[in-house]
């Protein structure tokens, strides 16, 4: 979990969501992805999303089987779907998303006993770290937000005040 946590810190560098993880075999880390959705302009860029496709392209299958996916946040639907599909055994969660997470927050996709694959679940490693991260980095999102909004909302009324100048010298 460690090294989803530094993977996430990537993405908050270039100002995403710090979301991260990596997927492990045989004990080693074979694929590593952090969110880019804003960087790539693509909503496929997930985290979870990005270290599958490496996984996939060094296993040369698209069956994920015997690995184990550690995540900083509790995946949401897509992400949930993508991890029945590629077969991966077990995903390892940080923290979880009560308002996305769709692997027993908001719905758990990833035991849905009619699909054809189960994924285990292990919930809270690293549980603290990963949600002071997130809400840390949402709490500066809002202030800088709101410095954008005053910014904003004075220069509109500067251009105002020009205006209303130039139509009293008339």
């Amino acid at each position: 979990m460690k090294e989803a946590i530094r993977q996430a810190k990537k993405a908050e560098a270039l100002e995403e969501v710090p979301i991260g993880c990596v997927i492990v075999y045989e004990g080693k880390i074979i694929a590593r992805g952090y969110n880019r959705r804003n960087t790539d302009k693509n909503t496929l860029s997930h985290a979870e999303l990005n270290a599958i496709r490496k996984a996939s392209k060094k296993l040369g299958d698209w069956r994920l089987e015997g690995c184990t996916m550690y995540v900083t946040l509790e995946p949401c639907q897509m992400c949930s779907g993508a991890l029945v599909q590629s077969r991966i055994d077990e995903v390892v969660i940080g923290c979880m998303n009560s308002k996305a997470g769709c692997a027993g927050s908001v719905m758990n996709l990833l035991q849905v006993e009619g699909f054809n694959h189960q994924v285990k679940i292990t919930q809270g490693v690293l549980e603290e770290e990963c949600s002071t991260m997130l809400s840390d980095f949402f709490k500066r999102l809002r202030e800088k937000k709101k410095q954008e909004k005053a910014a904003r909302k004075a220069e509109r009324e500067k251009l105002e005040n020009q205006q209303s100048e130039k139509e009293a010298d008339k």
